[in-house]
Order: structure tokens, then C-alpha cells, then sequence
């Protein structure tokens, strides 16, 4: 049986990752950071683990949660928007955004892609196009395009070291998603996004190098 973890999973596109993996026949690892989002996943017949993204110490202990596991896709898809307002940001939003986004990405991938590398699995995180520097035309949500674009590079540093070792890994626009952070008006449903995701994931050639791909498979610049 193919196993699957989402990192981040209590809610959105996480949620529906692990919803649709799970109906696929897949083992899937879901983590949430409050109790009773991992209950819910565990009725849902997912595994769920307790994991609060932002603190070292639930970081630290993740690594022998999932101890002996092979990941055949690992999506770390935790992430938050930050402040509405553009313009310098408050410390305290910075290092929330920064956080979140970045150190998490930092602390996990190194300890993720190992047991990704064990089945030669996909190892994804859910950026945004708006992480691009070289598609980028407006200024809007600058923290967020800059934590984005951190994450982009941690990704790419983290192909560098695993990929040679079977882990290809993705970085994902996945589209303008009607969620809490997309808002009512937008394109997708988180349904609609998470089944281009998995699509998208199932089909991508094994590669050393990083790739940036729309949820559709379009391909990006980074």
C-alpha cells in the first residue's frame, strides 16, 4: 500500500489531499496542530499526528513519529498568508509569516526526504506562483512573495541534496483556491486543486533537479 503524508492537513487543500488519498486505497499521515483536528482526521481513517509547524520541539520530534516509514508522496502544505496590508512589515508578522513558511520548511525537509528517498518517492510544497521572481508584475502581498520565494529556494537546495538519492521533488502553484486564504471568489475548489495535485504528482518524471508546476502541470519559472 502506498502511504502518503500532508503536513498540514486539518483544513482547505490539505484537508482534501488527504480526503482524496485516502479514497484512492492510500496510507495516509496527516498532521495537524490542535487535538481535535487530528481527531477528525483520525475519523476520517487517516493517521493523524500532532504537529505544530512553528515549534522546534514538535519538529524535533517528528523524525521518530515516523520512524521506518516509506513516503511515496510527502506534501508539506502549511502555510499562512500573514498581513493584509503591504508596506514594511510588524516584527511580529514577519516572523509569523517567516516562520511558518521558511523555517518550518527548513527544519522538515531535511528529515522528510530521507523516507521520501526510501521509495523513491515525491516529495512536494504547496508555494505559489507569487513565490516567482521572474514572473512577478505587481507588488501586492510582498511578505508573502518573499517567504514564498524562500521557500522556492529551500526546495531547490533540498533537490540538490536528496534528488540524487531518489526524492523528486515539486514546488506547487496550486491555483486560486476558494479556502480561507483565497476568499469566495476564487477559481477552484479546494477539491478541484488537490485532485490537479495528485494528478500532477502522479505523472511527474523522476528528476535530481527541483521542478515549479501550476496544479495543472503547467509548467513555471521560478
Amino acid at each position: 500500500m502506498s502511504t502518503a503524508l500532508i503536513i498540514g492537513a486539518s483544513r482547505g487543500i490539505g484537508h482534501e489531499l488527504a480526503t482524496q488519498y485516502l479514497k484512492q486505497g492510500w496510507r495516509v499521515i496527516a498532521t495537524a496542530r490542535n487535538i481535535d483536528d487530528c481527531t477528525a482526521l483520525t475519523a476520517l481513517g487517516a493517521t493523524a499526528l500532532q504537529l505544530d509547524v512553528t515549534s522546534a520541539i514538535n519538529c524535533q520530534m517528528l523524525p521518530s513519529q515516523l520512524a521506518g516509514e516509506q513516503l511515496d508522496v510527502t506534501i508539506l502544505n502549511a502555510g499562512i498568508y500573514g498581513p493584509q496590508q503591504d508596506g514594511i512589515p510588524l516584527q511580529a508578522d514577519f516572523d509569523q509569516v517567516m516562520h511558518t513558511n521558511v523555517l518550518a520548511a527548513m527544519r522538515l525537509l531535511p528529515v522528510l526526504a530521507p523516507l521520501t528517498c526510501a521509495a523513491r518517492g515525491k516529495l512536494a510544497v504547496i508555494s505559489s506562483m507569487m513565490g516567482s521572481l521572474s514572473m512577478r508584475s505587481n507588488t501586492s502581498g510582498t511578505l508573502y512573495r518573499a517567504s514564498k520565494a524562500a521557500l522556492n529556494s529551500v526546495l531547490i537546495d533540498t533537490a540538490l541534496i536528496f534528488g540524487p538519492q531518489g526524492a523528486t521533488c515539486a514546488a506547487f502553484h496550486p491555483g486560486w483556491v476558494k479556502t480561507a486564504m483565497g476568499g469566495e471568489g476564487a477559481d477552484l475548489t479546494p477539491a478541484q486543486s488537490a485532485e490537479g495535485i495528485r494528478t500532477t504528482l502522479a505523472g511527474l518524471a523522476a528528476s535530481e533537479r527541483a521542478v515549479f508546476v501550476n496544479y495543472d502541470g503547467t509548467p513555471l519559472s521560478w
